[in-house]
């Protein structure tokens, strides 16, 4: 079982950064991954990233979010550059052993944080 701790959420304008962190009771084998939701939309994965460091995007943020973590300090990011308003939703860090460690099954996994909320304005 692990715990997920989300942070740094806030407000950006259009084209501005913010870095969203996670801290994990432990990040063992899990892929930990980044999900979010806006009201009226489908949730979304939006990356993955496993121990070794291999990494998967959602389309949508490709080239714009980078998602890393700190092994000795248990801890997920998701740097956040060039938002757009369609960027706002609730973020979600979330956990689980899967194989592959892709986008596409973060909705799926076990483990979830409280959430933190990104608004970005135009």
């Amino acid at each position: 079982q692990v715990q997920l701790v989300e942070s740094g959420g806030g407000s950006a304008q259009a084209g501005g950064s913010l870095r969203l962190s996670c801290a994990a009771s432990k990040f063992s084998r899990y892929c930990m991954g980044w999900f979010r939701h806006a009201p009226g939309k489908e949730g979304e994965g939006v990356a993955t990233i496993v121990r070794n460091g291999s990494t998967s995007f959602a389309d949508s943020v490709k080239g714009r979010f980078t998602i890393s973590q700190d092994n000795a300090k248990n801890t997920l990011y998701l740097q956040m550059n060039s938002l757009k308003p369609e960027d706002t939703a609730m973020y979600y860090c979330a956990a689980d052993y899967a194989v592959p460690c892709t986008v596409v099954i973060v909705g799926a996994f076990g483990y979830w944080g409280q959430g933190t909320q990104v608004t970005v304005s135009s």
